[in-house]
């Protein structure tokens, strides 16, 4: 049974989701770097299979009309089981219950059609997103 929980996980365990994934592979971060980021965020939601962390979320959010989903993660071992979505659902959930008005996101063109079941849209090829990596914090 999974359970959610709308709480950051412990620093180690979220280290240890972000490397099954591979989510820590281009930018290389610590596990106290991933923490420091991760609990600014506007709202999470953590997914638990007994005691083992096997998926998170979290949105970043000024609390009034923008909001950024920027981690949606699953361990693979757990993916393909329903996870991923009800992570979504809880945080958008959490948005439509503060009224936010635009929740973006960016997601690998592979999960697009995961992310449309739930509503999202593609930007148009004259306005796509963009994104810069400083490699000199690594």
């Amino acid at each position: 049974m999974i359970t959610y929980v709308p709480h950051l996980p412990h620093k180690t365990e979220l280290y240890q989701l972000f490397q099954t994934t591979g989510w820590n592979g281009i930018i290389q971060l610590s596990e106290n770097k991933i923490y420091e980021g991760v609990s600014t965020s506007w709202f999470t939601m953590s997914a638990y299979h007994n005691q083992d962390l096997v998926g998170f979320g979290r949105v970043l959010s000024d609390g009034v009309f923008q909001s950024f989903i920027c981690d949606l993660i699953v361990h693979p071992d757990y993916q393909k089981q329903g996870i991923g979505s009800s992570v979504l659902k809880a945080l958008l959930l959490q948005c439509t219950n503060h009224h936010i008005v635009s929740v973006q996101l960016c997601c690998a063109q592979a999960k697009a059609e995961f992310y449309k079941k739930f509503g999202f849209m593609e930007r148009s090829s004259d306005a796509p997103g963009m994104y810069w990596l400083n490699r000199d914090l690594g």
